[in-house]
């Protein structure tokens, strides 16, 4: 038999777009204009018409049957009785509907093309299950759907830097997981007991906390780099989780409440406090560990705590524990229900009571318990336990505090005693301090 096949072909090919083509004929055929193109035989009035076109194709069995898609066509076809008698390319992508009848042997194009249409098909998917691979983010369990989160700062057209008013945009990763900024901000105080607070806070799996202090909102070539800057320095967290920063300098600065408040003002704050005078203490113990590890001099906190034989209230540590004028700058801004104050020195003797109201607080599902707890005799406060995970707050926490003279430790108990009971009213609540 002859190696190419006769073909039969009664067709209907609608276009979607012009027809592209080429032709050796000198005489140029101008591009199809027609909707529709009937094969059939003659190039007369917008219609192209073949009573028998070569068709280029082994055969092995008689194909009958209607075809319908995209298929394209790329078919060299050599007039039969067509006056053009010219050999035209058509090559286009257009949908057919096609009834076909073949001499036998089989359509090797046809099933090459097919062929090739599959490996594309599979090399494509093959591509898109890649891409949807989720990014590794530690798993956490099934989280409260009960739960109300506070309104998130990207719902506000907030400023994204000091001077722009550019909306903020939480970065979003293809797995779900985003990077926004903090729901929730430990801002103080300094001493008081924060780096305690946030690591046991993030026991909780529906938290995800800053690791280090960022500094936005006290520091200005921070704050001058916008929310952008500020929001990539959060960790990658799922849409229900919490993301947590702290930076204890922000309760004690007089701008950061207005900054906080322009970010977003439903967001929750947290405040830890201890007793002042021990948090003054505190504050004198790590400069002095400092100064010893850099091999400066330094003064005994008696010269420092008191000068003319009154309470040096030029000293920074000092002006730090007189918590109520610094409560008094945060409440212009945001009311008392959204700062949570949490007990240092009780956080201290025994955590779990106290996390569990930060919890509530914070609209946590109640996932923190006492096994998260146990007390480590040798460095005489609690770590913590997460899982089989055990772990203590670094060694630079818990220092024994340097003797201070008795003497001067009570007129320090007599100088924060007025500013204690102011800080008492102001917050509707007492503490047991000296």
């Amino acid at each position: 038999m002859s190696a190419s096949a006769h073909a039969f072909v009664s067709c209907e090919v609608t276009p979607t777009h012009r027809p592209v083509y080429s032709t050796a004929a000198a005489d140029f055929i101008k591009p199809f204009e027609w909707p529709i193109i009937h094969l059939g035989c003659g190039l007369t009035n917008g219609s192209l018409a073949l009573t028998s076109a070569q068709l280029k194709a082994d055969a092995q069995q008689r194909v009958s049957g209607e075809v319908g898609g995209q298929l394209s066509l790329g078919l060299r076809l050599a007039f039969g009785e067509c006056r053009s008698q010219r050999n035209l390319s058509i090559l286009r992508r257009v949908p057919v509907h096609i009834h076909v009848e073949f001499t036998p042997y089989t359509l090797r194009w046809f099933n090459k093309s097919r062929l090739k249409s599959s490996m594309m098909a599979t090399l494509f998917l093959g591509l898109f299950l890649f891409l949807l691979q989720p990014v590794a983010v530690p798993s956490r369990p099934v989280f409260d759907l009960s739960r109300v989160l506070p309104p998130p700062a990207l719902r506000y057209l907030v400023q994204n830097s000091a001077g722009s008013g550019e909306p903020f945009r939480e970065a979003v990763f293809p797995n779900g997981t985003i990077q926004r900024l903090p729901q929730t901000i430990i801002i103080g105080v300094r001493k008081g007991g924060t780096r305690a607070l946030l690591e046991m806070l993030n026991l909780h799996p529906e938290v995800r906390a800053a690791d280090s202090e960022i500094h936005f909102f006290d520091w200005e070539g921070n704050y001058e780099k916008g929310l952008q800057w500020y929001s990539r320095q959060m960790p990658i967290s799922y849409p229900h989780q919490t993301t947590v920063e702290k930076t204890p300098a922000y309760f004690t600065s007089h701008k950061v409440p207005e900054r906080i408040y322009k970010m977003n003002q439903t967001i929750r704050l947290l405040l830890i406090l201890r007793d002042p005078t021990e948090r003054v203490i505190s504050d004198y113990t790590q400069v002095l560990f400092n100064r010893m590890q850099k091999h400066k001099p330094f003064q005994s906190v008696e010269e420092l705590l008191v000068r003319g034989g009154r309470i040096n209230v030029d000293y920074k540590a000092i002006n730090r524990s007189l918590y109520y004028i610094h409560l008094q700058n945060w409440l212009r801004y945001f009311p008392l229900s959204q700062i949570h104050i949490v007990d240092g020195d009780r956080l201290i003797r025994d955590p779990f009571p106290e996390m569990e109201k930060v919890e509530k607080f914070l609209r946590l599902s109640p996932r923190i318990n006492r096994s998260n707890f146990y007390f480590n005799k040798t460095k005489g406060f609690y770590c913590l336990r997460d899982g089989a995970r055990e772990r203590c707050l670094h060694e630079s926490k818990g220092r024994t505090h340097p003797p201070v003279d008795s003497a001067v430790l009570n007129k320090l108990h007599g100088f924060f005693s007025e500013p204690n009971r102011k800080f008492f009213d102001l917050v509707g609540r007492t503490f047991d301090w000296h």
